[in-house]
């Protein structure tokens, strides 16, 4: 085994070396690397990074440092990461966190309305708890009345103190099922969040591509509208997956938004259409690939992508987007596992 591993972080050109049980702070503070740290104890979250490439160990922290969503999204802390092999890291730039306080609300039913066959919208008035605050993008843990809690995506903007939600009724789902039969105004939720990492970062001036397949478009559409309020003047790429004519929903809504907001492109695609159509088929990360071969090389390294809805779908699209060269730390994802998936263990690999 080697008694150090090779280290390069992405702000500084010269690579270093981490000793055998060394964390990567400690190496880079050593060789006077202006490493962003605050506690060097795993407690703070100021030296909180993305792991690009290489495998290390986190030693135990704080989960308000960093917190499950973000380690699964590939973030780690610098102070209580050892490295077991050649590591690839960046830390976290200007714009590339977030932190809001956790929240747990009582809400009440304000309104209810099915958007299609098994999407109903779910909006909610917070009555006590708030003020509630978050980013494009997040979910909260919303449990109906005497149901186990469910994540659910904002499909609002921030800025709209009324919450919504978009429920898929998922078969044989007790939560779900009530809220996509039974739940009726003036019924009160209780709601906790925000949590999640595949939240809008403002910052960003290139191109975003968002991709949504079923009820993921919850949190692509307060994306979406957050990126609009907030002025960005770049392209948005919009491409919602659904299988037939019957599951499309909010047509209407971004086609309106598209054609006031130069730059925005709203494109439906189905996989499994029941009957002839002039609409886009396929999947939606094949609808992408299609449509920028227009542009030259360096146009997927200036954007960043959003990707919702269910697993396969999700993975397919990062997998692309990864291998025709948009860099890993600039693709977010949110997979929507049921519950029953959750709680499946992991075949044998």
């Amino acid at each position: 085994m080697p008694e150090s591993f090779p280290i390069r972080i992405r702000q500084h050109p010269v690579p270093l070396a981490a000793e055998m049980g060394r964390t990567i702070l400690e190496t880079a503070l050593a060789a006077g690397v202006p490493y962003p740290h605050g506690c060097r104890s795993g407690n703070c979250g100021a030296c909180k990074s993305r792991l690009i490439a290489g495998e290390i160990d986190l030693l135990p922290h704080s989960e308000y440092a960093l917190t499950p969503d973000e380690r699964a999204d590939g973030l780690v802390l610098a102070c209580r990461s050892v490295p077991w092999s050649a590591v690839e890291i960046a830390w976290l730039d200007e714009g590339e966190t977030v932190s809001h306080p956790i929240r747990i609300m009582t809400c009440r039913v304000a309104g209810a309305e099915r958007m299609t066959h098994d999407i109903r919208q779910i909006r909610l008035e917070v009555l006590s708890g708030g003020p509630y605050v978050f980013s494009a993008g997040q979910y909260a843990r919303v449990a109906f009345p005497g149901l186990p809690v469910r994540d659910y995506s904002m499909a609002n903007t921030p800025d709209d103190p009324v919450l919504e939600f978009h429920v898929r009724h998922v078969p044989g789902g007790v939560s779900s099922s009530y809220a996509f039969e039974s739940l009726s105004v003036g019924e009160e939720v209780r709601v906790e969040g925000p949590f999640g990492s595949s939240w809008l970062r403002e910052n960003h001036e290139g191109p975003i591509f968002c991709l949504a397949g079923g009820s993921g478009l919850a949190p692509i559409k307060s994306i979406v509208e957050q990126a609009i309020t907030i002025g960005f003047g770049g392209e948005i790429r919009l491409y919602h997956g659904v299988r037939g004519e019957e599951d499309i929903f909010l047509e209407d809504h971004f086609s309106a938004l598209a054609a006031t907001k130069a730059g925005l492109r709203y494109t439906p695609v189905l996989s499994e259409p029941r009957n002839p159509t002039s609409r886009r088929t396929g999947f939606v990360h094949d609808a992408l690939r299609a449509d920028i071969r227009e542009y030259g090389d360096g146009y997927l390294q200036r954007a960043r992508a959003y990707l919702a809805g269910p697993p396969p779908m999700v993975e397919a699209a990062a997998g692309w987007l990864e291998t025709a060269g948009m860099p890993p730390d600039r693709i977010h994802a949110d997979a929507f596992y049921t519950e029953a998936e959750r709680t499946t263990p992991a075949a044998p690999a």
